[in-house]
């Protein structure tokens, strides 16, 4: 028999306000324990120096976080020109110092330019990209360099916000894997003078935004679990980039015992994804095997137990 997991079948997602300081896991753990939820987890970290939107999946919303991995995100970000650190950021030791050259704003804007777009981008050291299963930052502490392969990435939009006698903020919107970090000292090299990033909060990821973000502060307030449980986002929002299939209920009885079943796919291609309802519920995740014909890809829990009961 399987060990019964602690804690209440919480499901549902959170649009996290991560505070500054503090690592994503610790900020995951903190509200799995505030929700007393038996399982939690995030769709993708943030540094401990940056704060902003760290979207909290409960439940079976974990089964779908990976989706949101893939997605676009919006930053603000301030830059300091003049000093170069190790890790690319103001919680690093100063490397180089260099004077900040003058610059017209048209200058500056030319520059910036250069970085719209896509463009080839190093992931830093200081990351939680992984070499022969370690952390590299774990690597870089120990003053270990590891070669990193170019990535191709894309800065959709990036808007200089605020002018700083020694830097600049801007708010930037990027492809999945793009580091903000790496982008401040490439700017910084490109103005002649090095950068590194002192301040960063996250405003966007896919779907979502800043605007229903919630700090712990303004959870803890909430009266009761009831309450708490009610600011959370349902699960299939982290779907709602895919396609919509409803199906008869003999259709969800094959899928929820792992059958195929035949139904109208459209013009869904063939091996896409689609999610997948009947009265109105959601059951998850289906492939389209072929033409008409539907399987299971990843389903809820809580639907596969209510049809084998």
């Amino acid at each position: 028999m399987g060990r019964r997991r602690r804690g209440l079948p919480i499901d549902g997602v959170l649009l996290l306000d991560k505070p500054k300081g503090m690592s994503s896991n610790y900020a995951l753990q903190k509200a799995r324990r505030l929700y007393q939820a038996q399982k939690a987890g995030h769709t993708g970290t943030l540094d401990p120096m940056a704060t902003g939107l760290l979207p909290v999946c409960f439940g079976e919303a974990t089964k779908f976080s990976s989706h949101l991995l893939e997605a676009d995100k919006v930053y603000r970000a301030r830059i300091k020109f003049g000093q170069v650190t190790d890790t690319g950021d103001a919680e690093g030791e100063i490397l180089r110092e260099r004077e900040i050259p003058e610059l017209a704003e048209s200058e500056l804007e030319a520059v910036l330019d250069r970085f719209r777009g896509e463009i080839d981008q190093v992931p830093p050291m200081y990351s939680a990209l992984k070499h022969q299963g370690r952390p590299l930052y774990e690597l870089a502490r120990q003053g270990i360099e590891i070669e990193r392969a170019v990535r191709r990435v894309t800065i959709y939009n990036m808007a200089l916000l605020v002018r700083h006698s020694d830097g600049i903020e801007i708010e930037v919107a990027v492809s999945k894997g793009t580091y903000i970090r790496s982008l401040a000292e490439d700017i910084g090299e490109a103005l002649g003078c090095g950068a590194h990033l002192t301040a960063l909060r996250r405003l966007k990821t896919g779907p979502f935004t800043g605007d229903a973000m919630l700090d712990f502060e303004r959870l803890e307030a909430l009266a009761d679990q009831q309450a708490r449980e009610g600011v959370l986002l349902p699960v299939d929002i982290l779907l709602d980039h895919l396609p919509r299939l409803d199906i008869t209920a003999e259709m969800a009885r094959k899928i929820l015992r792992g059958q195929q079943a035949e139904t109208t796919t459209g013009s869904l291609e063939v091996d896409s994804l689609a999610r997948v309802y009947q009265d109105q519920q959601l059951l998850g995740l289906v492939r389209i095997a072929a033409e008409g014909i539907i399987a299971p890809r990843r389903l809820l829990s809580s639907a596969v137990e209510a049809a084998a009961g």
